[in-house]
């Protein structure tokens, strides 16, 4: 099978769940996906805007070759998240303030970079969403190969094209396309039930009896 190519998504999430899902926190949507996804920990924001929400445009590049990362760009429309499995190598940059704001003249919901970014001080002082594994001074290399719009994964977290990419200040996680309505319906559930639970903190009427009932159900020695 060939590793060079540029593919069409055959469906993606709207832009409607886009906006349903941004309200969300990352943690929330974790916590309901069974806690068992996720970008790794070393997927940090780079950028001092909102949240990043919008359906992934995937990019497999060569580790330190972002030219599969330019077709990509030209590819994606507003909304679009752009997602590039680098590899997790930080040898050399993918992006930089010059691709951020091509990106960003084409209102694309963000970029994500399992790998290196460059000009740092420049995309954190922005708005427009970038998360990346790490940062370095050395430019890419523009030979390929690479695929855009197959399936990629980061850190086990498996990520197809038109997946719906969430990301926050707690990292990154994808929630897959087949799976929209009911993760949205149990997210929701859940930060109604927690932003409910920090009310309760701060009128004293948190109920901690189920500290004392978990740790007698696990056999804990208590005084």
């Amino acid at each position: 099978m060939t590793q060079f190519r540029v593919l069409n998504r055959t469906r993606q999430a709207s832009a409607e769940w886009t906006e349903r899902f941004r309200t969300l926190p990352v943690a929330n949507i974790s916590d309901v996906m069974q806690r068992m996804v996720a970008g790794g920990p070393n997927l940090r924001p780079y950028y001092a805007g909102e949240r990043l929400c919008g359906p992934a445009i995937t990019v497999k590049s060569r580790p330190g070759d972002n030219l599969m990362v330019h077709a990509a760009l030209d590819l994606a429309q507003p909304g679009d998240v752009i997602v590039v499995d680098a590899g997790g190598d930080l040898t050399n940059a993918i992006i930089g303030e010059l691709m951020v704001a091509y990106a960003a003249y084409k209102k694309l919901g963000g970029i994500v970079i399992y790998g290196a970014i460059r000009d740092s001080a420049e995309l954190s002082a922005g708005s427009f969403p970038v998360f990346a594994s790490g940062v370095t001074h050395r430019g890419p290399y523009k030979d390929g190969p690479g695929e855009v719009n197959a399936p990629i994964a980061l850190e086990g977290m498996v990520i197809a094209p038109g997946d719906l990419i969430c990301g926050d200040p707690d990292g990154v996680v994808s929630v897959p396309f087949e799976d929209l309505d009911r993760v949205h319906a149990a997210a929701k559930a859940k930060h109604e039930a927690e932003t409910s639970q920090m009310e309760a903190i701060r009128e004293g009427r948190n109920d901690r009896t189920w500290v004392a009932a978990q740790l007698q159900k696990m056999g804990c020695a208590m005084p």
